[in-house]
Order: C-alpha cells, then structure tokens, then sequence
C-alpha cells in the first residue's frame, strides 16, 4: 500500500455573483481509503458536499460573491494497486459483463467508438484478447501521439486527437478509451493527483474491465500508477471536470502536488 500526500491551491477573481463546482476531493473506494483531508475557502463561504454520477464522485459546490477567492484542498490518501500485471488476464465476453460496465461501452462526448471501430479492428483486432492487447492499445497511443501542453482544447475529440497525433494527458487518455471501446472492452476515465508529476498537475488515466476487476493504465506514461490518487472516474473527462462554474469568473493561478509519504516535501 502506498501514502500519499495531495493537496491543491485555486484562486479565482469573482467579477459577479458565481456557482463552482468543484471536484478535486480525493475519492473513497475499495482501493482507496481518505486518512484525513482538508477542505478549506477564503473568505470563508458556505459549501454543500455531494455525490454524482455512476460512481458517486464527491463534489463540492459554492456561490460566491464578487472578490478574491481561494480554495485549499490537503489530504492524505492510503492505495491498493490496481496496476496490470505481467500475467496473462482475459477479456470479459460481453455476455457476462456486469451491468455497471456496460455503459463504459459506449460512445460519450469526448470518446466517438463508433466513429473509430473500423480503424480499431484493423490494428488490434487480430491480436490475442487480453491484457496483451489493451496494453498494445496503450502502447500504440503512446508512440504515436506527441505530448504538447496547450496543443488541444475543451472541444477537442479522441477522433481529432488520431488525425493530429498531438495531445496532452486527457487526448491520451480519450483516444485509449475510445479504441478499447471501440473492441468492445469498457473502458473510462480516471482523474487524480499522480506522484512525482512534472510539470505538477492533474492527471488523467484510462481504467479497463478485464476479467472481473478494472485495471489502470497511463498512456502518457508520465506518471506510475502506483502513485495515483483518484479524484473521480466517469465516461470521459467531462464527467469529472475539475471546475465548473456559472456566472462571471477567472482563475487566477493553480497549483497542485502529490507527493509519497515517506518522500521529503514542502509546500
């Protein structure tokens, strides 16, 4: 098991009467467990916790006034793995998948399968099913993508991405899913703060339904898996925004970190 230490500081300038939510609280699951955590605003303002989404993703939401403000979030989280291993693990017939995976088939905002299945099955679908392949999968993405920060935006598409082979950690992550789906393997999104990242940032990573459990990958290989701790987990990205906010708002500056417990650190 691994501990780690997260923590995110987020200033906005409020020009008008604002609503954020919020999603950067560290997620409690089987793999998981919240040791202690910190939510904190200023100027402080009353906030309402709540769960969405298949996964019960935790949310925070605030209206705030016009003015400075700012949004501290510390916590210390304890992880299972849930990485591949080198064994062999098989595919799921789609006879036999649990309900709760079904919907991971689908298409969604960000990740058009069905756009993609032809191109799917011509480079993976005569490859052996299994870890083998989704792992080929995650390769293949990671050869033929360039990681550029600032390179897409908030429209851009797993069936851009393919055409412009540039990307960052979402791109990466939404072109794995939508070819995983694309052969009939669920597959999702994984947002979290990831140990050692650089530059520090949030993070995003693809979790794949083999054989009874899901497993994670990171296609931009910029961050182990082992160091993950997850935020929220949804269809693709747009289900696990960090910030989302109605009215008149600008953030200012952000910065996150993630750091092993037993590492040295500062703040």
């Amino acid at each position: 098991m691994n501990r780690i230490l997260v923590g995110s500081d987020l200033d906005f300038e409020v020009h008008s009467a604002t609503t954020f939510l919020f999603q950067i609280a560290a997620s409690q699951t089987d793999h998981q467990t919240i040791l202690s955590e910190q939510f904190a605003i200023e100027p402080f303002t009353p906030y309402a916790e709540c769960r969405i989404g298949l996964e019960g993703n935790r949310l925070h939401r605030i209206t705030a006034g016009a003015g400075h403000l700012s949004i501290q979030y510390r916590a210390v989280v304890q992880r299972q793995s849930t990485q591949a291993s080198g064994s062999y693990v098989p595919e799921t017939d789609y006879a036999f998948l649990p309900p709760d995976a079904l919907s991971y088939l689908n298409p969604s905002r960000y990740c058009e399968s069905d756009l993609l299945s032809r191109f799917a099955f011509e480079e993976f679908g005569q490859m052996e099913r299994g870890i083998s392949r989704v792992q080929a999968v995650c390769d293949w993405v990671y050869e033929h993508l360039e990681y550029t920060p600032g390179s897409t935006g908030p429209t851009t598409t797993a069936t851009d991405v393919l055409l412009q082979r540039v990307g960052v950690c979402r791109d990466f992550s939404h072109l794995m899913i939508t070819l995983c789906r694309a052969l009939g393997i669920p597959a999702r999104y994984v947002s979290g703060y990831a140990v050692n990242l650089q530059p520090p940032d949030f993070h995003g990573f693809v979790e794949v339904y083999l054989n009874g459990r899901w497993y994670l990958f990171d296609a931009t290989r910029l961050a182990p898996i082992s160091g993950l701790a997850r935020i929220g987990t949804g269809r693709d990205a747009a289900d696990v925004a960090l910030t989302t906010r109605t009215g008149n708002a600008m953030m200012t500056s952000m910065y996150v970190w993630a750091h092993l417990a037993d590492e040295p650190w500062s703040v």
